[in-house]
């Protein structure tokens, strides 16, 4: 991260220069938990027991007290799901820390009163912000730092400062964080059987190691890793592109856990709840299987066809192309309509960056 003399505070590296991470999606969470009280009989004490293990929450209310937007209170919920590109442990074959981990995948989860409907608002990481003061897992203080990639509130703060930053962007109180990790990426699709997908053209990416012709593929758990990477050989090789991919690879995951009936076979439902529990770091309200089966049960009914995603309404940054801008009238759309419970309007991202990419439509579910 370097301090320009415009006061702007650059991530280190240039957007198309470095690689993309990981998916999150709290679908495959959310009904892997849910399906364990099929488990039953005697075994099911062991099984909380040993899945609570797996579970190490963040205490984000905690952290970030009460200077925060108030709890809407009407029905819905609003979780902010993250990844950071850390390549510390089983990570370490996707490269080395840059200095420290960033949140490189964001995605903001609204759901709707009812739980019927959700949207999903993916934040650019290149996005830059005005990145409120906020308070690290240690206790330290954290300035605020105008002109900010979005990314860099994770590196410098952790999951607290990344909730302080959407929060501050959108006016909305996040009820829930996940944060999910690259291995247990991986080993979940591979316990689904891999997921379904279909290219309407060919994607070769050295860079992400994925290499498909356009049709129909299953891929397993590094292709699908591979494809929520890739950003070099499609649309014009920014995170915005990425994006694209890696909203049409969720609808396409959320589809493959509604059809292979996880519920009806208690060893795959265990071996996912345990890959899923092992993968994530939930908020303190989600760290125990008895809060995620709760939480599961406001979103085991969504499908993929339930499920609107959308990127923040932005712009290239006129000063450093690799850097993006929010649209402010078209993102107070965005974050009005979700504080109002409402759909978000087409008119909001019809002028933005991230919705005239070409990358739209090269990745479909099979």
């Amino acid at each position: 991260m370097t301090d320009r003399s415009d006061s702007r505070i650059r991530g280190g590296g240039k957007r198309r220069k470095t690689s993309g991470k990981r998916r999150r999606t709290t679908a495959i969470v959310a009904w892997s938990a849910a399906g364990l009280v099929l488990l039953g009989g005697s075994g099911l004490g062991y099984v909380y027991y040993k899945l609570n293990g797996n579970l190490l929450g963040v205490d984000i209310n905690a952290q970030l007290g009460g200077d925060r937007p108030a709890n809407a209170d009407n029905g819905s919920e609003d979780i902010l799901v993250l990844g950071s590109d850390s390549r510390s442990g089983a990570n370490a074959e996707y490269g080395t820390d840059g200095g420290g981990a960033r949140s490189d995948t964001a995605m903001i989860v609204h759901v709707y009163k009812g739980h019927k409907t959700a949207s999903v608002v993916s934040i650019p990481r290149d996005t830059l912000i005005d990145r409120p003061e906020c308070t690290d897992s240690r206790g330290a203080a954290v300035p605020a730092a105008p002109m900010a990639m979005f990314n860099t509130a994770y590196e410098v703060g952790g999951p607290a400062c990344a909730v302080k930053t959407v929060e501050k962007m959108s006016g909305i109180r996040m009820d829930h964080y996940i944060e999910v990790d690259f291995t247990g990426f991986k080993k979940l699709v591979d316990q689904l059987g891999g997921v379904k997908i279909t290219t309407t053209r060919a994607i070769d990416d050295p860079k992400s190691h994925l290499k498909l012709a356009p049709g129909t593929h299953t891929l397993d758990g590094e292709q699908s890793l591979g494809l929520v990477r890739t950003r070099h050989s499609v649309g014009d090789g920014s995170d915005l592109g990425r994006i694209e991919l890696q909203q049409a690879f969720i609808k396409a995951l959320i589809e493959q856990v509604k059809s292979i009936g996880v519920f009806s076979n208690p060893k795959k439902l265990y071996d996912l709840a345990d890959t899923a529990t092992r993968a994530i770091t939930p908020d303190t309200q989600l760290d125990s299987v008895d809060k995620l089966i709760g939480f599961a049960d406001g979103l085991k009914d969504l499908g993929a066809k339930d499920v609107k995603m959308i990127t923040l309404p932005v712009q290239y940054d006129p000063a450093d192309p690799n850097r993006v801008l929010p649209l402010q009238a078209p993102s107070r759309q965005v974050w009005t309509a979700l504080r109002q419970d409402k759909p978000i309007p087409a008119s909001a991202t019809k002028d933005s960056a991230g919705d005239q990419g070409d990358a739209n439509g090269v990745v479909r579910s099979g």
